[in-house]
């Protein structure tokens, strides 16, 4: 009887292949070739699944995105039954830790993401997707901050649409050193960064 391929996870297999590879080797070392060995894969399997190679980046691209979406939203409901402002802070910086590359996972969706992100420039197919992520990031800081000054911590006159662009560049622009040179920027140091940043809103001017 011949085995049951699932299509899905054949698909989700190939991400994975994908973003082995673009770690390693950046996009433009992720050929049909590539990430087909890199699954295990004859070039012909993953050709069945997708139509091109600009398919497949495209593919693990969104799955990369999903997967991060559904930690970050997890975190989102979490944080919106926090009253105690206490428990708030703590679940504000675990969801925004989420940004950052603090441990082996995070590491390699930065990498991976940001060579997506530098790709798009010039593939016009990885484009969009890229833009509603960014939009999707200022979108969660905008939350983040209204909750905060609804909660009191944060005073109620602070420019949510300016300080959710700022913290969205502070966690980028530290990420993205980061992942160019991990040992000037350990994890602590990123999580100290990142309260800096949080205590410094939370005395910001409110007049």
């Amino acid at each position: 009887m011949p085995k049951i391929v699932d299509a899905g996870e054949r698909r989700r297999a190939v991400a994975e292949a994908v973003f082995t590879v673009v770690e390693r080797q950046g996009v433009e070392g992720a050929s049909l070739r590539n990430v087909a060995d890199e699954a295990g894969l004859a070039i012909g399997s993953v050709r069945h699944y997708f139509r091109d190679h600009s398919e497949v980046l495209l593919f693990a691209m969104e799955e990369m995105s999903r997967r991060f979406e559904q930690r970050v939203l997890a975190r989102v409901e979490r944080l919106a039954g926090c009253t105690d402002r206490g428990e708030r802070r703590a679940g504000t910086e675990a969801l925004l830790e989420e940004f950052l590359p603090l441990d082996r996972t995070r590491r390699q969706e930065a990498a991976v993401w940001y060579a997506f992100v530098t790709a798009a420039r010039t593939r016009p197919e990885l484009r969009s997707r890229a833009e509603e992520v960014l939009e999707g990031m200022r979108e969660v800081m905008a939350r983040v901050l209204r909750g905060g000054q609804r909660t009191g911590a944060l005073p109620e006159r602070l420019d949510v649409r300016l300080e959710s662009v700022r913290l969205a560049a502070l966690l980028d622009g530290l990420t993205v050193q980061a992942v160019q040179a991990p040992g000037l920027l350990p994890p602590k140091l990123l999580r100290d960064v990142l309260r800096r940043h949080l205590d410094a809103l939370s005395v910001a001017e409110s007049g």
